[in-house]
């Protein structure tokens, strides 16, 4: 059974540099091209289109077959793909200057592909070498430091429009040898383009890295570069227990930090929404709400709703910018104080716990939740989101990992349990407890009292 018209497989099966594969003849580009013609031509809804492992045809890709024909395409170029769409998918007659339908000739390649690789397995294995995967994990670091890098210097904003090596270093005021290093590392990621000696951004760093772009999220982003330091001293806390530095932040890493909150924020809200029942709140409390950007989407669903932002000091500021540029001045209000210590208020329909928890103790959990139960009307809601880990404590791997970055930034913090959440939250007063999972890294616990 075909439900489509037609369904495409285009091979996207990796290997490593120097190896023949139809990612490196260009298949992420062809694939590309295709879903858009696709959808010019009207053809989205009647055309599958999938990618696929290797099929052993190595030296002649990138390959693309086409169904229910059956029929091999090979050494696909980007110009090619118009052609195929409107020929094929369309009038039905096939493109015999890219078919290849020699069965013999590609059983015998295939075969031949198969025994060379199954060979350097065996080859590999018996001399003891250090698979890809574990060899490319130790390495991970630096094709991340690398773009950390560049953004830290804002090189997608020097190279926008086209530069030279030179051009880029005189923007950025750095070493123009080391500078040209960079930009071709850059290049070497598929972050930048080089044509002759000119360096252009991609389609999507210009999208989303360079300044002026709506899209841009390099202040965000920056978050990341600032953990940089506390990662490398992640083997010491390991050893001692004890966050690697005191964890304040200045200004500017306030501020990146805060745009990272809201990037995440502004992502999850309607997740968020849809998962909790918010049509009759009236009154909701924001605990450590950052940029605002929950009771900025609350606010806009629900008519006369009225919310209030708890956080530190040297976030109100950024809080009420945010609020002033949404136009909500008059329904969120900001205010400074510390949640563990300072009065919350009462008579909330909602108090929002978003990306706090994982900062402290069990024990001070429990606090905050007790809190939060006595400052909820009857039948009020406080809702949890956070990095919620299953009961074995090692999935879902991000919470696995964000309970090191915890480990390197805070005194007591951690990922937790849904069984930790769920004691915490009847401990504290709360009859009514369920989890919510939502796509995506974080979930949702709530309580109601």
């Amino acid at each position: 059974m075909e439900p489509f018209r037609h369904h495409i497989f285009v091979c996207t099966q990796e290997k490593p540099e120097g190896v023949p594969c139809c990612p490196a003849s260009g298949a992420w580009g062809i694939l590309g091209v295709l879903e858009r013609e696709l959808l010019t031509q009207g053809l989205d809804d009647d055309v599958q289109v999938s990618t696929c492992g290797c099929l052993g045809l190595c030296d002649d890709g990138p390959i693309m077959i086409v169904y229910p024909e059956g029929i091999w395409y090979r050494k696909v170029k980007a110009e090619d793909i118009s052609q195929i769409v409107k020929s094929h998918l369309v009038s039905g007659k096939v493109v015999e200057r890219l078919e290849w339908k020699d069965a013999p000739a590609m059983k015998a390649a295939s075969a031949e592909h198969r025994a060379k690789y199954r060979a350097m397995v065996r080859a590999r294995d018996e001399a003891g070498t250090l698979p890809d995967n574990l060899n490319e994990m130790a390495r991970a670091f630096m094709p991340s430091r690398v773009l950390l890098t560049a953004l830290e210097l804002d090189l997608f904003t020097a190279v926008t429009d086209g530069s030279s090596a030179v051009g880029v270093a005189r923007r950025i005021h750095t070493d123009p040898r080391a500078t040209e290093m960079l930009l071709n590392a850059l290049v070497g990621l598929k972050l930048l383009e080089k044509k002759n000696d000119l360096y252009f951004d991609t389609p999507a760093t210009a999208r989303f890295f360079a300044h002026g772009s709506h899209d841009n999220a390099r202040g965000g982003l920056l978050h990341t570069a600032h953990l940089w330091d506390r990662w490398s001293k992640l083997t010491e806390s390991v050893r001692t227990g004890a966050p690697a530095g005191s964890g304040a932040r200045n200004e500017e890493a306030t501020r990146d930090f805060i745009a990272a909150m809201d990037r995440n924020a502004k992502e999850r809200a309607a997740l968020v929404l849809k998962a909790v029942e918010h049509r009759s709140i009236r009154r909701m409390l924001d605990l450590g709400g950052g940029s605002g950007a929950y009771s900025i989407a609350f606010a806009r669903a629900v008519p006369g709703l009225k919310s209030e932002i708890l956080d530190v000091p040297e976030v109100v500021p950024l809080a009420q910018d945010y609020v002033r540029k949404a136009g909500l001045i008059e329904r969120i209000s900001v205010r400074a104080g510390d949640m563990l210590r300072d009065p919350f208020g009462d008579n909330y329909d909602l108090i929002l716990i978003s990306a706090i928890c994982h900062m402290f103790s069990p024990q001070k959990n429990l606090e905050l939740l007790r809190k939060a139960n006595s400052a909820l009307a009857p039948g009020g809601q406080v809702v949890v989101q956070d990095f919620i880990l299953e009961p074995a404590k090692t999935a879902p791997c991000f919470a696995a990992l964000f309970s090191l970055n915890m480990l390197v930034g805070t005194e007591a913090g951690s990922s937790y349990s849904e069984p930790e959440y769920a004691e915490w939250l009847r401990e504290a007063g709360f009859k009514e407890v369920r989890r919510v999972r939502l796509p995506g890294p974080s979930g949702l616990m709530i309580g109601q009292r």
